[in-house]
């Protein structure tokens, strides 16, 4: 920024920038095994698994050894997940099992027919919605249809027999082999935190001079597309959480879903607050008046400042989220980052009394741009102190992933209307608006009056 350093920055010389490029193809080349590896253990899981099942079932008694109805049912049960696992192989079960026993029912009583066969389907459909089987419903009309089609015994029981095979291997591979879909949450953490620090970074160089209104227009349309981007994350990290549930390599170590939840609902607010931030730096810079906060220069200068150090923040903010909380010697690794982000957050502060110092001004000489001035400070100061968010201690963060998937089933359970499904902090943000408009509102009518007044006098 010109004419009003944030912080003195050595100059990167000729060898340092080389370093940096060659680090950020480093990076790059990483990012695209590390995307690779996931699609070559995934064919490799269920490949294993598959062929377990086969082996697994050619020691049954009878056996034939062309029958792929084990492996089969090995591959359909195998989730992301072990807890879709687990869920999968029982409901496949019971489907594969309603589906015989009501087969050789109706077949030790009625001949197969069209007719029959369709009343056998309708029938079997209806009692797997009435088992609540979901995904695995039609499993019941399709064991029942082959069972009825051979009318035999010994049919119906292979099929028993090989689903419960199969399933059981599913959940041996899903045991031995369930990944923790922790990583891609984090990375999604990374992706958001960096966008949000560069936009900061770049609103912050914009205040050299007076923004234009289109510019300050699209920065509050990226804030406002930040919206998807949190929704992208909050899905990964419900994968995230559902794949820790019931995994055994959470017994090793502490939670390694612990605090992403407390940062994913930190960072959410912080773009709430970059919105309305963004729409007050709109609003001054569509204020064409000298009244305006932006074309104060000493103002402007302050508040790129505030926001230069807060785009640091946001950035140090993602680095602290995405480190490895498992390990003892990541929380070493881990302490620069802490103090970097104090670092940022105290300067900021200092940042934001200069700021303040620099927005002071009587209502009486400034009505217009008076209110716009206490909007800016306050939404600057709201961001500040979402970033300052203590963690939580370590004996909550092992519990806390669980605590809250049983209070949302429980939610699920007990409210059918999908509107009372908002989370707390959609609420707290629909309020914190709804603040923001009411003291906008009373702002502009005091300096309506203070002009009043001043003409009066005048």
């Amino acid at each position: 920024m010109k004419g009003f350093p944030v912080r003195p920055v050595r100059s990167e010389t000729v060898s340092e920038a080389a370093k940096a490029v060659a680090k950020r193809q480093a990076e790059q080349l990483t990012l695209v095994r590390r995307r690779a590896q996931p699609t070559a253990v995934y064919i490799t899981r269920l490949t294993l698994t598959a062929v377990f099942a086969y082996l697994l079932a050619l020691q049954l008694p009878g056996a034939s050894t062309r029958s792929v109805l084990a492996p089969l049912t090995a591959l359909l049960v195998v989730q992301a997940t072990l807890f879709h696992t687990i869920r999968s192989a029982i409901q496949r079960v019971v489907g594969v099992t309603a589906g015989v026993l009501a087969a050789v029912a109706v077949a030790a009583y009625v001949p197969f027919s069209w007719w029959v066969l369709g009343l056998l389907i309708a029938g079997t459909l209806g009692l797997g919605l009435v088992l609540r089987l979901r995904e695995e419903t039609l499993e019941v009309p399709i064991s029942a249809m082959l069972i009825f089609s051979v009318d035999s015994h010994s049919a119906a029981t292979s099929r028993i027999t090989e689903t419960l095979v199969g399933a059981a291997a599913g959940l041996a591979a899903g045991l031995l082999f369930a990944p923790l879909r922790v990583q891609p949450a984090k990375d999604a953490i990374g992706d958001l935190t960096r966008q949000m620090a560069d936009l900061l970074s770049e609103m912050a160089d914009g205040l050299d001079t007076p923004p234009d209104p289109r510019r300050a227009a699209e920065w509050l349309d990226r804030t406002r597309a930040l919206r998807g981007e949190i929704e992208r994350l909050d899905d990964a990290l419900a994968q995230a959480e559902e794949s820790v549930r019931l995994n055994p390599r959470r017994l090793r170590f502490r939670d390694p879903a612990a605090g992403l939840r407390e940062g994913v609902d930190t960072l959410e607010r912080a773009a709430t607050d970059m919105r309305v931030l963004a729409r007050s730096v709109v609003d001054s810079a569509r204020l064409e008046s000298e009244d305006s906060p932006v074309r104060d220069p000493e103002a402007r200068v302050r508040l790129a400042a505030v926001i230069a150090e807060l785009a640091g923040a946001v950035r140090a903010f993602g680095q602290l989220i995405e480190a490895d909380p498992e390990p003892a010697p990541t929380e070493a690794a881990a302490e620069p980052i802490v103090a970097a982000l104090e670092d940022h957050l105290e300067e900021a502060h200092r940042q934001q009394d200069r700021l303040a110092d620099a927005l002071r001004t009587d209502p009486a000489e400034r009505p217009e741009g008076w209110p716009l001035r206490g909007e800016i400070l306050s939404h600057v100061d709201r961001l500040r102190s979402e970033l300052e968010t203590k963690p939580l201690p370590p004996q909550d963060r092992t519990r806390r992933p669980l605590r809250m998937a049983r209070a949302r089933q429980r939610m699920a359970q007990t409210t059918p209307n999908r509107r009372e499904h908002r989370s707390p902090l959609r609420v707290r943000a629909g309020q914190t608006a709804l603040r923001v408009r009411a003291g906008q509102s009373a702002l502009r009518t005091r300096a309506r009056r203070t002009a009043s007044r001043v003409r009066r006098s005048g």
